[in-house]
């Protein structure tokens, strides 16, 4: 039976928590040189959800890149932006009670047919996103 003595037992916990600190010093410096390839911008379309998923007054946000994008129902048809607000780059939701986009950080507010600015700091419109129906399932950018 092979036995430990407290010297053993610390040195080796010692190697351990230098081990440690090691990796978590050296590893973001590997993780620079070999960044994680993520388009700006997908060139092909997106999948959306199913038009069964999405009802009239309704939106989804998607996964589109670098940053999500927003596909909303209207009652004149279906609508896709970019969800990043040109004010600040926060993060845009749709509000179904509102009908309206909505910048939570600083009450901006856009339009859900052609993305303008209906109130707040935002300079710009969002950026428009083709959205188009293949079948069942619904598609953001590009052409499906």
């Amino acid at each position: 039976m092979n036995t430990i003595n407290r010297r053993s037992f610390l040195k080796l916990v010692n190697r351990l928590l230098a081990a440690t600190g090691l990796f978590a010093l050296t590893g973001p410096i590997v993780a620079f040189f070999y960044p994680v390839k993520l388009e700006e911008m997908p060139s092909e379309p997106v999948l959306a959800c199913k038009t069964s998923d999405l009802p009239v007054n309704s939106g989804v946000a998607v996964s589109f890149g670098r940053y999500p994008a927003l596909v909303i129902n209207t009652e004149q048809g279906l609508r896709g932006y970019s969800a990043v607000c040109t004010h600040f780059a926060c993060i845009c939701k749709w509000d179904p009670e509102l009908g309206q986009i909505v910048c939570p950080c600083h009450d901006g507010f856009f339009d859900p047919l052609d993305g303008h600015v209906i109130a707040g700091p935002p300079p710009t419109p969002l950026l428009e996103l083709e959205v188009s129906v293949v079948g069942d399932e619904i598609y953001v950018g590009g052409q499906a």
